[in-house]
């Protein structure tokens, strides 16, 4: 791996971090992180109550070119990780869930967009 990808690859884990405690500071338990699939990944998974939130996160130089970065076929891939993990829970049938976008930019607290798609 090159240094470049090196540096990446910790800003994204620090940024997933930045983002977990955000959302245990808004009530949410985190549940999974870097869940895998063979039809996808989602970053986080956090659950509130009955409520579970899918969440990608983005760490770029701002705010708008992190939800820009999301294209049609992560945001599948992500629902289809989804469908995969609600399908192996007990209480899926009654869990409502929805897909957010936490954006990480340096020197700034993250921000938490809901139900983005």
């Amino acid at each position: 791996m090159t240094d470049r990808r090196r540096r990446a690859y910790r800003w994204g884990q620090i940024a997933e971090h930045f983002a977990a405690v955000s959302l245990l500071l808004k009530g949410y338990r985190i549940v999974a992180r870097r869940y895998k699939t063979p039809v996808g990944e989602v970053d986080l998974i956090a659950r509130r109550g009955d409520l579970v939130v899918f969440v990608e996160v983005k760490a770029r130089v701002t705010h708008q070119a992190a939800l820009d970065s999301i294209t049609g076929t992560a945001q599948r891939r992500i629902e289809a990780a989804a469908n995969w993990w609600i399908s192996q829970q007990r209480d899926g049938a009654r869990l409502s869930w929805r897909f957010d976008v936490i954006t990480v930019v340096p020197r700034r607290w993250p921000r938490h967009h809901e139900n983005v798609w």
